[in-house]
Order: structure tokens, then C-alpha cells, then sequence
């Protein structure tokens, strides 16, 4: 929903890390015709009933599992979710037949989820998979360590938390209580800043906000830069464990710092094996996967000495 409200927003060319991406997704909608369905996530007023994009029921639910509950959605469920918005009976066209054919229409919309998914999405999933999977240990780990307070004060420059209430800053005013209620945060690589709240549900509240990492849908993987004489951290460190501290500012898995600079994982193992040896790395194991991050030795590396040559002044 909002890899295609992304392009509804930039007709033209999107911003950086989307663009390339956002070129072939175009190419996609106006080649794969079993795609259309799928637009209509794209309404006039920014609004769409949650049924068309069901709560998540597990942590890590795949699409298959999505488009099964959204195809067995009962009536009951919608009739109930668009009589809260349209309460005046008058139905946009859009989402009329999903009252008067509702079966249909419900397989017709999965089915089109489905094609954009498999030639928009799909390609590009494992990076995506990645970066979402770092967001939730890294998310993980600062509720552990610091509790819900500083989770939600740190989520978003547009989320703010003083406590008993959470803000998302939009255009539009709306509020609403929830009592008893869980709140279910979904990082998004799509999102843009385009925070949603979706309240449909009986017993969830779920928040959206953008997820780090998104730059991996940049054109190429990153570009790590040759050894100058003004990149002191790389005639220090060596070029390619320059790279991974650089990389390493956000806490990351090996998986995850291969598929964002384009090295090989074994590269990736071998040069924080070093980083850790030497005491400006550390390793903090979440489940079943490591999660890397700057020791205050390295973070200080990287912040007196190890500033990106791309990026200095001359």
C-alpha cells in the first residue's frame, strides 16, 4: 500500500532511495495488466477500510497469509467498517462491489495484490527483508534496555509520546481513545515520513512509521570509497573495515551489512571478527541472529577521524 501510494505521490520521478525502484514499478503497472486491481489502495481521500489491509496476525506473516484472511473476509466485517465511515450509505464506486459481490471482489483485489507483488516487490524482498529484520531487533533491544517510554519517544521526528498520549503529526486532526487495547508498531521501507494508524481492529491499535535502511533500494549497493589520503579512518583501519564501521553507526546483522554494501557475508564476517577483537565493535546476540554495533572506541573512531570522504568539504 504504500510502495504504491509512494508513486502516487511522485507521478513524475521519486526521491532517492526509491527511484530506481519506483521506475520499474511504473514499468510493471503499465505492462502487467492483472496488476490493476491492486490500485485501488490508492483512494482520493487517502483512506481505505482496514480489511483491505488486515492487521498483521503474526510477527512475521507472509503475503500468502494475508491475502487468505483478506479473501475469507466475513460481510459482517464490512458492513461494520464502512457503515463507521461512510454513515450516510453513499459508497464511493470503488468499494461498492465488496457489498454487492463481495467474494469477487475480495479475489479479484487479492489477486492483484498478488501480481504487484510478485514483479514490483518480490525482486527486491530478500534486501527488504533484511532491513525490516534489523529495525525489529534494533527496536527490540531499546525496549529491553531502556522500556516503552524511550522506544516510543525515539520512533519517528513526527511521533511524539507524553504519556498516556501518542501523537503521529498529519495534515488532518482526528483523535480517539483506546482502552485495553494493544499497540502494534509496523516499520514500513515505503513509508516515506506517510505515517497511518489503523483502528479498525477490536483488539489492536497498530502504528506505522518509516523504517531505517530504506537506502538499500538505492540504485546499486553502496559505494565504498577508495583509499584517499583524506580518508584517515581507511589508511588507519584498511578500506573495507572502514566501510563496515561507517556502516555500523546503525546496529546491524552480517546478512544485513553484506546486502547493504555489496560485499560478500564471509568479507562482512571477517572484518568484524577483527572490529570485535580489537574493542570497537561489540556483538549482542537477539533470538537467533547477532546484532553488531559501535563500541564507544569505535563510534569514536568514526566520529574524530573517520568522517566519509565523499562527503567532506574540500
Amino acid at each position: 500500500m504504500t510502495s504504491l501510494a509512494l508513486l502516487h505521490r511522485n507521478p513524475t520521478e521519486a526521491p532517492w532511495p526509491y527511484t530506481s525502484w519506483a521506475r520499474q514499478a511504473r514499468q510493471v503497472l503499465a505492462d502487467v495488466p492483472a496488476t490493476a486491481p491492486a490500485r485501488i489502495l490508492i483512494t482520493p481521500d487517502g483512506w481505505s477500510p482496514d480489511f483491505l489491509t488486515p492487521v498483521p496476525s503474526t510477527p512475521a506473516a507472509s503475503l500468502a497469509e494475508e491475502l487468505a484472511v483478506v479473501r475469507a473476509t466475513p460481510p459482517e466485517v464490512i458492513t461494520a467498517q464502512l457503515a463507521r465511515y461512510y454513515r450516510n450509505g453513499e459508497l464511493p464506486a470503488w468499494l461498492r462491489p465488496f457489498v454487492t459481490d463481495r467474494q469477487a471482489a475480495l479475489d479479484r483485489y487479492a489477486d492483484g495484490v498478488q501480481a504487484y507483488w510478485d514483479a514490483a516487490i518480490a525482486p527486491w524482498w530478500p534486501a527488504m527483508q533484511t532491513a525490516l529484520d534489523e529495525e525489529v531487533l534494533f527496536r527490540a533491544r531499546a525496549l529491553a534496555a531502556h522500556g516503552p517510554d524511550a522506544l516510543l519517544a525515539d520512533l519517528h521526528d513526527r511521533v511524539r509520546w507524553e504519556r498516556p498520549v501518542l501523537t503521529l503529526v498529519k495534515p488532518l486532526e482526528h483523535h480517539f481513545q483506546a482502552v485495553n487495547k494493544r499497540l502494534l508498531l509496523i516499520p514500513l521501507i515505503f513509508s516515506r515520513g506517510a505515517l497511518a494508524c489503523s483502528t479498525d481492529h477490536p483488539e489492536i491499535v497498530a502504528v506505522t512509521y518509516q523504517a531505517r535502511g530504506a537506502a538499500m533500494l538505492a540504485d546499486g549497493p553502496a559505494q565504498t570509497a577508495e583509499p584517499t589520503e583524506t580518508d584517515r579512518l581507511a589508511t588507519l583501519v584498511g578500506r573495507g573495515r572502514a566501510t563496515v564501521l561507517r556502516a555500523l553507526t546503525r546496529p546491524a546483522t552480517t546478512a544485513g551489512l553484506a546486502a547493504t554494501l555489496g560485499l560478500a557475508p564471509s568479507t562482512v564476517s571477517e572484518h568484524l571478527a577483527a572490529l570485535v577483537a580489537a574493542g570497537v565493535v561489540h556483538r549482542r546476540r537477539a533470538g537467533r541472529r547477532v546484532l553488531y554495533g559501535l563500541e564507544p572506541a569505535g563510534l569514536a573512531l568514526v566520529t574524530l577521524i573517520g568522517a566519509d570522504p565523499a562527503n567532506a568539504s574540500a
